[in-house]
């Protein structure tokens, strides 16, 4: 993997030609080779990629300083399919590019999907058939408690900004639990619908977004009701999602149409809709509000959407099966 690291000065006099920075770094998940793939946004190719070992991850974060990423190894299965559990989150230096720590629960629990907390820096990973987030210090890598969602195959978590509340989707149970981050308990579960997939937060947390997974629709909940407050429709069956730093715009990947739905969170209707290469899942906009990206797992591709304009500014070649995503800060 060393030979990457003499990409970097390329990299930097690329950035300085054409007056881009490069802030960050991406991050993404290929599942089909069990990689950890790492793109420079600005030269808008991979990198490197750092082997898991382990089968296999679907999502990602990064610390706090961009410095790590935490892979939660889930299985080689869909959720609640048949299949391996995974029992491991591997800890990736993104310097080095090398795994540095891992953290073993010591038996099965596939785990999924990792948050780190906005305010205490503390890891929360879905570890799904303990129906639990578990909380993990990412400097010690020691688990260090529990917080119970009541519900089968919580499947993804979003933390608000206080980092005080927690909200899960629940797939199979087509729910969503609501948790009290500090004290580590459940707050309520509000049903949605037969099955549900993926969440999001608005920006200003008065809003959760949920897919579902039956009828092209898009349930938005009132944080402080803790209820469906309304549905949006969509051009087709929802997933992954992601507001704009200044609220506006909710972009919602629409797997089998190929398409990003960009839904209007003033009007809450969907204002247009973005072409794609095949199966888009997880949507990510960066933290300065000028691009997205969408990774689309049958192409080997993330898309890149110019948010000033809306269109497709780019296609970035990943690995294969590229699902999750996260931005890491630069250093």
């Amino acid at each position: 993997m060393n030979r990457f690291i003499f990409l970097i000065p390329s990299i930097t006099v690329f950035a300085l030609a054409t007056g881009l920075r490069a802030d960050g770094l991406l991050l993404v998940a290929n599942k089909g080779d069990q990689t950890l793939g790492i793109i420079n946004p600005v030269a808008g190719r991979q990198v490197a990629v750092v082997p898991e070992n382990g089968i296999t991850g679907h999502e990602l974060v990064a610390s706090l300083d961009g410095k790590r990423a935490f892979v939660p190894i889930y299985g080689n299965a869909g959720v609640g399919k048949a299949g391996t559990d995974g029992s491991l989150i591997r800890v990736i230096d993104l310097a080095t590019r090398q795994v540095t720590g891992t953290v073993d629960f010591g038996k099965g629990v596939r785990p999924h999907c990792a948050v780190i907390g906005p305010k205490n820096g503390l890891l929360y990973v879905t570890t799904e058939l303990d129906r639990t987030i578990t909380v993990i210090d990412p400097d010690t890598l020691k688990i260090t408690g529990a917080i119970p969602t009541g519900q089968p195959e919580s499947h993804m978590l979003a933390i608000t900004s206080d980092g005080r509340r927690g909200y899960t989707a629940n797939v199979g149970p087509g729910t969503v639990s609501v948790l009290d981050m500090e004290a580590r308990k459940v707050i309520t579960i509000i049903p949605v619908c037969r099955n549900t997939q993926r969440i999001a937060l608005s920006t200003d947390d008065h809003w959760v977004f949920t897919s579902d997974q039956e009828q092209p629709r898009l349930a938005v909940i009132d944080t402080a009701q803790n209820e469906v407050s309304r549905w949006i429709a969509l051009p087709g069956t929802g997933y992954g999602a992601a507001a704009t730093p200044d609220g506006h715009w909710l972009l919602i990947a629409i797997p089998k149409e190929c398409k990003v739905a960009v839904v209007d969170l003033q009007k809450m209707e969907v204002a247009r809709s973005l072409d794609v290469p095949r199966a888009p899942q997880e949507t990510l906009v960066r933290p300065d509000g000028l691009e997205a990206y969408v990774s689309c797992d049958a192409s080997k591709q993330v898309a890149v959407i110019d948010l000033k304009d809306w269109t497709v500014s780019k296609l970035i070649e990943a690995g294969p099966v590229v699902d999750g995503l996260v931005w890491a800060k630069g250093n």
